[in-house]
């Protein structure tokens, strides 16, 4: 497994309010080692989500510090509750978290570097903005936002970039063209991107419609956001009578190994498909949240990534357990 959870004693040192709903968490472990980690990196947090024990995932802010980790999180009233238990905490507050862990992979040889933030994806961004411009990088980060008022960071991303900074606000009439973008750019650029499902899909067909590789734009998700509302749906098992509500604050796979069905699971952010199962019938919607399948698949329904995808309605689903299995 690439994510093995050791769990280490923190505190919070400090919090501070970043914009309308951005809220930062420095965050230092009991035995802190200063040492640097990949750009792109996230910690596993110990949350309480309605008497429940559940893990949320955060990216890393910024590049390494002696003063601990910061995380900057969106409260947001319709996710799963691990914002609202952040936004909950006070300084001094004790939290279990994990060591950083990064699927980001950077090319740093390449002549020209894009970077792409939507809202709070500016936050594993802005350590890669500022570890190109360190190297004497040929970047430009776009930053797409509601309003300059809800963007994080701006100040440090000024610093660190000047006008190789360029702010995509919609109430001011710019919106960012990610089709006019990506044909505007040479062969060759590597694109580093974070920002909610539909700018990633965006994103991608953009990219590969002005002809360049795929493997050229990489990406840090957020398994949190869909095309769907998070709301309770049901979930029936093949060849069963067994029907489990998954509420809007657990996830299908949580819902799925608590209650004896195992299934298994490695990243639960939706990247690497060890949790997908099969799809036998849906009476609804299904909410692909995860990177791992192509358009195609997801069209198909014919699996689901139960640690991040969701539902509207009733989904019937085939986790290959059998009770009966010696």
């Amino acid at each position: 497994m690439r994510f093995i959870e050791t769990w280490i004693p923190s505190t919070l040192v400090s919090i501070r309010d970043l914009a309308p709903g951005i809220r930062e968490f420095l965050i230092k472990p009991d035995r802190f080692d200063v040492t640097g980690y990949p750009v792109g990196s996230h910690i596993n947090v110990s949350v309480n989500v309605g008497g429940q024990p559940e893990t949320r995932s955060y990216s890393l802010v910024g590049e390494a510090s002696p003063d601990g980790f910061k995380i900057a999180v969106r409260r947001a009233d319709d996710s799963r509750g691990g914002s609202r238990y952040m936004w909950s905490l006070q300084p001094g507050a004790r939290l279990d978290i994990t060591q950083p862990a990064s699927l980001l992979a950077v090319d740093w040889s390449r002549e020209k570097y894009c970077l792409i933030a939507g809202g709070i994806g500016i936050t594993p961004i802005l350590g890669a903005a500022q570890a190109l411009a360190r190297r004497g990088a040929d970047v430009v980060l776009h930053y797409a936002v509601r309003s300059r008022g809800e963007a994080a960071y701006l100040d440090e991303l000024a610093a660190t970039l000047g006008d190789r900074l360029v702010v995509h606000a919609g109430d001011e009439g710019r919106r960012l063209d990610l089709d006019g973008l990506f044909a505007s750019l040479p062969q060759g650029t590597l694109a580093l991107f974070c920002g909610p499902m539909r700018m990633l899909d965006a994103a991608r067909h953009a990219w590969i419609e002005a002809g360049h590789p795929l493997p050229d734009l990489r990406y840090e998700t957020f398994g949190s956001s869909g095309t769907l509302p998070t709301e309770t749906f049901r979930v029936r098992l093949r060849d069963s009578d067994v029907e489990l509500e998954i509420p809007r604050e657990r996830s299908m796979l949580d819902v799925l190994n608590a209650t004896g069905h195992e299934v298994l699971f490695d990243c639960k952010r939706g990247e690497c498909g060890l949790c997908a199962i099969d799809v036998v019938a849906v009476d609804g919607q299904i909410d692909h949240r995860d990177v791992f399948f192509s358009d195609h698949e997801k069209q198909s329904n014919h699996k689901i990534c139960a640690c991040v995808s969701r539902a509207r309605g009733t989904i019937t689903v085939d986790t290959l357990l059998r009770a009966d299995a010696v």
